[in-house]
């Protein structure tokens, strides 16, 4: 019984998941029906707004057009319903068999349970739902009966609807994704010398199918591209994929859309994990800043707690933070002393990732790095065998360090004005650059054994981060280079031990 339990289970968790893509598909029908409703109307005003400054001749010819209009209309109407029909059927059935399955789930006599299970696997092997095609007959466009009236007059009775352009093609070959720039290249199916531009439109999806009409975000639109390639710049990836269409236009009408194409835009997003955070700073998202004020109070106040409750009376915020403590990320203590530090949020497990830092130009002291899970709260940066950075101190005097397991060798660079972070967890890379110029500051190489934190320090200052980019190229290609040199860009564990 246990086994034909699994068994229906499956065929059930199948059939739901179908009733979901047909869902999906009548949204798309009835988005389409209403489509073709309302783009008809639009032709045919357009088409009325023109006949009513044409000559007499044009008469004979609106009503023949305008019927050709509502042929299509009703043509395209009438398929989209029966679609429609045929779908919301296969789906109320699909309901009751499912419903009709879960109380099957709950019949006790094996015998009985065997009989409902086979007539449940007859009746989905049957169902119409795995017979439909979810893709709907027509489409809702109707610009293929547009007309130019601009023609000079003598060529009126021979008038017809204006060809529309064909649907670009794009090349997924030539277009390129680096540097937080995408590239891309689409060319005509044939010469058209009528096509007066083109427009783009893309979007940001987690989805790595087609895009979908419901969960997905709206179309950015690029529009009078003159050429067949357009780049878009200063991106944040702050998604999986990006999804990209393209269509041509002449003067009067614009034509289909180039079949969609899904390019890769992954890149580390993080944000600064408050939760972890020493009282002492001040977080908000991708920026920490050094609150002197911020933590005194409310150490007193825990401090008060703490007392009450030894003295036998509990402490009601004690509870509550008691009982949500195992909903904050790590389950961590805050950090504490002298350590004024933050965590990101997000763990790095595998891959090469890249972040960039910006510290407020009267920060006094500040590091930027990695740390393991388990760094202590009375921890700083670097002063650990789990933690690695580059220090910067601009106390009296202005100190540039690289920092591991309570060792510090000396960078004999300018502090830049914003820090690149490069982290080759599998290739027991941490690399840092100055992010305008690419210059490499320093290269830890170790074997990373345990997942990673970016991690920041702060004291008297702020520093704001940005995520969502790119290994750059330059420092893909000093990492190459960089494997074979030693000396300022040598590990610093390998020159302390």
């Amino acid at each position: 019984m246990d086994a034909q339990k699994e068994a229906l289970q499956r065929i059930v968790s199948t059939l739901a998941n179908k009733n979901d893509e047909i869902q999906n598909f009548i949204d798309t029908l009835k988005h389409t029906l209403k489509g073709v409703q309302v783009n008809s109307s639009n032709v045919i005003a357009e088409l009325d707004e023109e006949f009513d400054g044409m000559y007499s001749i044009l008469d004979e010819m609106k009503e023949s057009m305008t019927n050709s209009i509502k042929q299509e209309q009703a043509h395209k109407s009438q398929e989209l319903q029966n679609q429609l029909s045929q779908c919301s059927n296969a789906l109320e059935n699909s309901e009751e068999l499912l419903e009709y399955a879960a109380r099957s789930m709950d019949i006790k006599d094996p015998e009985e349970f065997s009989k409902a299970a086979r007539q449940i696997k007859d009746r989905v092997t049957m169902a119409s739902a795995f017979r439909l095609s979810l893709k709907p007959k027509v489409s809702d466009n109707m610009t293929h009966l547009m007309v130019d009236f601009s023609q000079e007059r003598q060529m009126l009775q021979a008038l017809k609807f204006l060809p529309v352009p064909k649907a670009p093609e794009i090349d997924p070959v030539e277009c390129l994704v680096a540097d937080n720039t995408v590239t891309i290249v689409w060319r005509m199916p044939e010469e058209d010398n009528k096509i007066d531009h083109f427009v783009l439109e893309y979007r940001k999806t987690n989805f790595d199918g087609l895009p979908r009409v419901k969960d997905e975000t709206c179309w950015e639109v690029i529009d009078y591209i003159k050429g067949t390639e357009y780049t878009l710049s200063g991106l944040k990836f702050d998604s999986k994929y990006m999804n990209f269409r393209v269509r041509a236009c002449n003067k009067a009408v614009a034509g289909e859309y180039s079949d969609p194409v899904t390019l890769e835009t992954k890149a580390l997003v993080f944000n600064l994990d408050s939760t972890s955070s020493h009282l002492n700073l001040k977080v908000e998202d991708s920026y920490v800043e050094w609150d002197p004020t911020g933590g005194k109070g409310q150490e007193n106040k825990i401090k008060g707690k703490e007392n009450k409750g030894r003295s036998g009376t509990p402490s009601p915020k004690r509870t509550s933070v008691s009982s949500r403590s195992p909903l904050i990320r790590g389950s961590r203590d805050r950090f504490t002393g002298e350590s004024y530090t933050v965590l990101g949020d997000t763990a790095i497990e595998s891959g090469q990732h890249y972040w960039e830092v910006r510290a407020q130009k009267d920060c006094k002291s500040y590091s930027v790095g990695v740390a393991y899970k388990n760094l202590g709260k009375f921890d700083q940066l670097g002063k650990t065998n789990t933690s690695w950075c580059i220090h910067v101190n601009n106390w009296l005097q202005t100190t540039f360090a690289a920092k591991h397991n309570n060792k510090a060798k000396a960078l004999d660079v300018p502090v830049p004005d914003r820090i690149g972070v490069y982290c080759d967890f599998h290739g027991g890379q941490l690399s840092f650059y100055n992010a305008s110029s690419k210059q490499l500051l320093h290269t830890f190489k170790t074997k990373f054994t345990q997942p990673l934190l970016p991690g920041f320090m702060v004291w008297c200052g702020g520093l704001a981060l940005s995520t969502g980019l790119q290994v750059p190229s330059a420092v893909k290609m000093l990492q190459k280079s960089e494997n074979g040199l030693s000396g300022s860009a040598s590990s610093l564990t390998n020159v302390t031990q």
